[in-house]
């Protein structure tokens, strides 16, 4: 029953892959056409203050929209697929200097290594790369799209606070949103919402230089350029919250799947409640963008409802304690894995250099949760 519930977990979402790949540019050929229906509404006398009734206008509107729409199509689609493209192969590099993660190997990190490629061997999965972010923050993450660019990242600070059993049900997890393909679900609404935004933010920005720099010589045509900007950025901006709500709505479903997969791989939901009991409060990488923080094994959040990317944790372990009926542990004090995974100053890293004075934070602050 579980190999088939898996089997339809990753054809669900294989599923979902192709139609993201199908909504996104339908997406954006309405937002394409919604904004060349507000040029025409504009520049139909509607805005002129002539005498154009607002039938008149809108007509126009439609016009335009309908002839800029079949007339561009071709070049809005060629331009979608050339920048899926680029953000398809060039996207693991992308998250590794967004992250500041760095690769290691088996002779750098052998025990986690070890770890990593006894889950996949269960599984009969191809063991991903391996990397750490050197920061206190504790938090862990998969990317990538193929089996070839497959990635599990953690931080050094999961590998110091968590005991070993924690640490695997982590990377549990990691592996079931790889197996499930949940990453390249997650990759595919990062690089189409991350295109929205950017068109976003240039329309954005066309309409902050409009508006103060040549303020003095402004006139009325100055006037119904910045209106239809603010248009496109209104009906852009529209298209960017509709694919990040999707965003999240796939992110939070998807992170109660991966716990259930680590528990199902573990054979442990103890281990897998510790480890986010442990993560509570202490998930934030800094300087990771919000892309990072989706992928993570936990965001904390102020923002509830449709804003919230992650499950509360008390959520996702009540979930586990209800399914397996294990009792919801309590943590206890100094039970680490310091002496399993090194202390960053025992290797050379950049976070040794960032901090002030040369001082490595490790040393004065080390919780013991």
């Amino acid at each position: 029953m579980a190999a088939i519930g898996l089997k339809s977990q990753i054809w669900n979402n294989n599923i979902k892959s192709v139609a993201l790949l199908a909504f996104y540019p339908l997406l954006i050929i309405a937002i394409f056409w919604t904004i060349s229906f507000m040029v025409g509404w504009m520049s139909g006398g509607y805005m002129q203050g002539n005498d154009y009734s607002w039938q008149d206008a809108v007509n126009s509107g439609v016009r335009l929209g309908n002839a800029y729409t079949l007339h561009y199509w071709p070049l809005v689609m060629t331009i979608v697929a050339a920048w899926f493209v680029i953000a398809y192969f060039l996207q693991g590099k992308m998250i590794q200097k967004l992250s500041h993660a760095h690769s290691v190997t088996r002779a750098e990190e052998p025990e986690l290594y070890n770890l990593l490629e006894n889950l996949c061997i269960s599984r009969g999965m191809t063991t991903p790369k391996l990397q750490i972010i050197e920061t206190h923050a504790r938090n862990a993450f998969a990317s990538g799209i193929t089996d070839s660019t497959y990635t599990v990242t953690v931080t050094r600070g999961l590998l110091q606070s968590l005991q070993q059993d924690e640490v695997e049900a982590v990377l549990a997890h990691e592996l079931t949103h790889i197996e499930n393909r949940d990453v390249r679900l997650l990759i595919v609404s990062i690089i189409f919402t991350g295109m929205i935004g950017f068109f976003a933010q240039m329309a954005w920005s066309s309409i902050r230089y409009n508006m103060f720099l040549g303020s003095s010589r402004r006139n009325k045509t100055d006037m119904r350029i910045i209106l239809v900007l603010l248009a496109v950025v209104a009906v852009l901006w529209v298209g960017y919250l509709a694919t990040l709500f999707t965003r999240f709505a796939l992110s939070r479903r998807r992170e109660y799947m991966a716990d259930a997969g680590a528990v199902e791989m573990t054979k442990n939901p103890e281990a897998m409640m510790r480890a986010l009991l442990r993560l509570s409060g202490k998930d934030k990488i800094p300087e990771a963008t919000g892309d990072i923080a989706l992928m993570c094994i936990e965001n904390s959040s102020k923002f509830m409802g449709l804003f919230m990317t992650h499950p509360p944790l008390e959520q996702r372990i009540k979930a586990i304690s209800d399914v397996t009926g294990t009792p919801i542990p309590e943590l206890k004090p100094g039970h680490r894995a310091e002496e399993r995974f090194k202390h960053p100053e025992e290797r050379k890293n950049p976070w040794l250099t960032a901090t002030r004075g040369n001082r490595n934070p490790w040393i004065n602050n080390r919780s013991e949760d």
